[in-house]
């Protein structure tokens, strides 16, 4: 019905109305009989036992109900902060509770009687790996604020802070009675992971990144509705550190340093020495990790050696590698920075290779054989491909090298990613944009695919007296995966093609970490290794093979110079 109302406006009265079944302008005015929500995350105590029991009653109504005031107490007392809370106005309406064991103490087949010492708590350990939950429960009343979701955020913060290994729980599947005469309970899990059903608990707990390790059968006897089976659940903390150092700890943040660098004619061995530590020097001022130059970084030397033939040419150039590999580790040493020295060639039993050295500011050297030789290198010098592929570990994480190439064959990456490699050195030597943009291209893949970062980096300039490397083309970068977490185009730096400079970057390997659990999309999870795998079998006959077509094609060097800057397949 209509309602009228008289107020003043200019002088005259004027009416208002409200439509059939509109609340009229007093009742408007009148607050809501529900107040608005005041939520607050804090732990509980002693005072809160009231509100905690009856939360309880009514959510475990048809099992054993509440826990005792005894037992309450003595988790407030054993472990006070991994009790937690969500108040509305004052009042509890959802609660956590929490304790800390050693896990392999007890083990995946224990039950909750078991690890929560028959409800004494006095399994709890205060030096232990694993933070346990003890209980979850939300007023029903509450259910539609998913203040479950907050409860769970807050012990995988207390977890991190606590720097213990995972959150390990008993899920209980109360939607599995229905289906018990159907199904077994691994068929029903698999069932509500695959989202054909939806279990009240577990649907909730896989939603908050838990997996399921396996069923445990008589976790909680008396659960009619779980048929006495559960889910033992766990979430891994990725930012557990087995043991803090207060010195040497290894960075979760990393600085490097790129050489994108000129090739000059040098007159002398020493002559290199002294470029080769300018950049040293220089990118160690800026506190970097570590410093990477390009593959064939010391072609210069090649016109020292005064060879008219490519492949003698390249073979007395290797001469200079070893001389130039102690320079490495005296410099690393002394300016205290890891050195990637791009590539040199290695002459060694006869047989002509490619080879990155890995030289750490504590001394120690290591080295990565380039694996794959293109049909360049192995018809115009003779050389070989490598057999072996390492994961290094340094004081900044584990990381791997591909040496150009090798870049873009995503079988190596994979590997060095399955050992943990957090970073992806690539020095590359590239004549042409075209032969470039292989190498970027698939060097941004590997940063995509294997959640790492990606640092890329060749020569520019030309050398003239060089023959099949007289020409240069680079644009050094650092590439990361692709999220909201990195740069919007997953380049982290990039330098200016075709000019010497160095570039320093700054990474952030947590973000790798955060990536990993709860990304966009999770690559290295997602695989389904049911169907495919990559794994290490032995030195194929490729580089026999390439080697062999290079020997029929010896007799036409003389015209490969005059083709040699159109092609496109040259020494990447």
């Amino acid at each position: 019905m209509a309602t009228n109302s008289n107020s003043k406006t200019g002088g005259s009265h004027a009416k208002k109305q409200t439509l059939p079944g509109m609340p009229s302008a007093g009742e408007l005015l009148t607050p809501t009989a529900v107040p608005a929500h005041k939520l607050v995350l804090r732990t509980l105590t002693k005072g809160d036992f009231k509100a905690v029991k009856a939360i309880m009653d009514k959510v475990y109504s048809n099992m054993e109900g509440a826990w005792a005031a005894d037992e309450y107490a003595a988790l407030l007392r054993k472990f006070p902060e991994g009790q937690i809370c969500i108040e509305d106005n004052g009042v509890v309406v959802a609660a956590a509770l929490a304790i800390i064991v050693q896990y392999s103490d007890f083990g995946d087949k224990h039950t909750y009687a078991k690890i929560t010492g028959n409800g004494k708590f006095n399994t709890h350990n205060s030096d232990g790996d694993t933070l346990y939950g003890v209980d979850v429960f939300v007023d029903p009343e509450y259910r539609s604020l998913r203040l479950g979701r907050r409860l769970y955020d807050a012990r995988k913060e207390l977890c991190e802070n606590l720097n213990l290994r995972a959150m390990v729980a008993g899920g209980r599947i109360p939607g599995y009675a229905a289906y018990a005469n159907e199904m077994t309970p691994a068929k029903y899990v698999e069932m509500v992971r695959n989202k054909e059903i939806t279990d009240p608990i577990l649907t909730f707990q896989l939603a908050n990144e838990f997996h399921v390790r396996k069923i445990i059968k008589g976790y909680l006897p008396y659960d009619s509705e779980s048929k006495a089976f559960a889910t033992l659940l766990e979430w891994i903390n990725v930012y557990y550190e087995e043991e803090e150092k207060l010195i040497g700890n290894q960075k979760s943040n990393v600085r490097i340093g790129i050489v994108q660098w000129q090739m000059r004619a040098t007159s002398s061995l020493e002559d290199f020495y002294q470029q080769i530590e300018f950049f040293v020097d220089t990118v160690s001022g800026y506190k970097a990790d570590c410093v990477l130059f390009p593959e064939f970084f010391n072609a210069p030397l090649m016109a020292l050696t005064n060879e008219q033939s490519p492949s003698v040419a390249i073979r007395s150039m290797a001469a200079f590698t070893e001389p130039i590999k102690s320079k490495f580790m005296e410099l690393a040493v002394s300016y205290n920075i890891n050195v990637i020295a791009g590539s040199m060639p290695l002459y060694e039993d006869g047989k002509l290779y490619n080879v990155s050295y890995l030289c750490r500011r504590d001394g120690t050297v290591d080295e990565q054989y380039k694996l794959h030789v293109t049909p360049d290198e192995a018809s115009y010098w003779g050389m070989r491909g490598g057999d072996k592929l390492r994961c290094f570990d340094t004081d900044f994480g584990k990381i791997g090298i591909l040496i150009c190439y090798d870049s873009e064959f995503p079988e190596l990456s994979r590997m060095l990613s399955d050992e943990g490699m957090k970073i992806l050195f690539v020095p590359f030597w590239t004549d042409t944009k075209n032969a470039y943009q292989r190498v970027r291209i698939c060097a941004q893949a590997r940063a995509i695919e294997n959640e790492c970062y990606v640092a890329i980096t060749g020569s520019v300039g030309n050398l003239p007296r060089v023959e099949n490397m007289d020409i240069q083309y680079s644009q050094s970068a650092v590439f990361s995966p692709s999220d909201f977490a990195f740069p919007h185009d997953a380049i982290v730096a990039e330098a200016t093609p075709n000019t010497e400079m160095t570039l320093i970057a700054d990474l952030d390997l947590d973000l790798l970490k955060d990536l990993n659990t709860s990304g966009a999309v999770r690559n290295l999870r997602d695989r389904r290794k049911d169907l495919y795998s990559v794994s290490w079998v032995k030195k194929t006959e490729r580089d026999d093979e390439l080697l062999a077509q290079g020997e029929e094609r010896a007799p036409r060097t003389s015209k490969r110079k005059m083709v040699h800057h159109v092609a496109t397949n040259l020494a990447e």
